[in-house]
């Protein structure tokens, strides 16, 4: 049996409905498709992605991986608070393991991923985003780790990756506060890494994840894994694991292939071997 399939209730329902997976070359789109509830994370809606993508973890054909969600109003808004409150304490537990494993497994995928944020994105939603190595915004989404503001504290990796990405200071601001950014101020924070409006929203998105999948895949897979394992320990500690990251393309048939097409002076053509 799956091992994600381990960590759920036996009466929560498998919902293909609730996120859907579209792919376009080596792209794949994930989309969470409840925008009459802010695309929220019911406890169905956690099952369904997280199938999704320990799916798509294995397939490295896939070179980089979209999420979204539906509509024009939410990216997500985080738990499904009128879920919750039918639930009795052993059954929130499980939701918010859930809810922090998603979160997880969106930041340990090997394929770079990138959030498409088309809307309010808000608690749980955020730390979605966070988790994702990339974040592409329209002009006009608002973003914002806004559980103090319901008397509790983020709880899906925001207190932890925020200040690693924005530093302290500016985390503080946003988590004490609970307070909601507007776009063009994330990305001054380095929070958000493209700004688009919205009808070009998706096709900025596309367009980075293009550039990526365009670059030798065992060397993007590595050099994503070279920073993330990196930043957990020392500068020192973190130059081995880049050496050893390196030597992982070292003998792959693309790097011969780059070689060969810079001599030649033509695009090289990757295989992701």
């Amino acid at each position: 049996m799956s091992p994600v399939i381990d960590q759920f209730p036996s009466d929560v329902p498998d919902q293909p409905e609730l996120v859907t997976q579209s792919r376009a070359g080596d792209v794949v789109t994930l989309t969470i498709q409840r925008p009459v509830v802010m695309n929220c994370l019911s406890f169905p809606t956690l099952k369904r992605f997280r199938l999704l993508l320990e799916g798509l973890k294995g397939d490295l054909s896939i070179r980089c991986i979209l999420i979204t969600g539906s509509g024009e109003r939410a990216f997500c808004t985080g738990a499904d608070l009128k879920e919750r409150r039918t639930m009795d304490p052993e059954r929130v537990s499980a939701v918010v393991r859930n809810i922090r494993a998603l979160v997880d497994d969106v930041e340990a995928m090997p394929q770079p991923t990138i959030a498409v944020i088309n809307g309010f994105a808000f608690g749980g939603g955020t730390e979605l985003m966070l988790a994702c190595d990339l974040r592409v915004a329209a002009e006009d989404a608002k973003i914002g780790l806004t559980e103090t503001g319901l008397a509790i504290i983020p709880g899906a990796g925001g207190t932890q990756r925020l200040p690693r990405l924005i530093g302290k200071s500016h985390a503080k601001d946003l988590i004490l506060t609970a307070r909601r950014l507007q776009a063009d101020e994330a990305e001054g924070m380095g929070l958000v890494n493209r700004v688009a409006t919205r009808p070009e929203l998706m096709v900025v998105a596309r367009a980075l994840a293009d550039q990526i999948a365009g670059n030798g895949p065992v060397a993007v897979r590595a050099a994503k894994e070279a920073i993330d394992e990196g930043l957990k320990h020392s500068q020192e500690k973190g130059l081995e694991i880049e050496a050893a990251c390196y030597a992982k393309t070292i003998l792959t048939q693309d790097r011969l292939e780059a070689l060969a097409a810079f001599a030649e002076k033509r695009k090289p053509v990757f295989q992701g071997r």
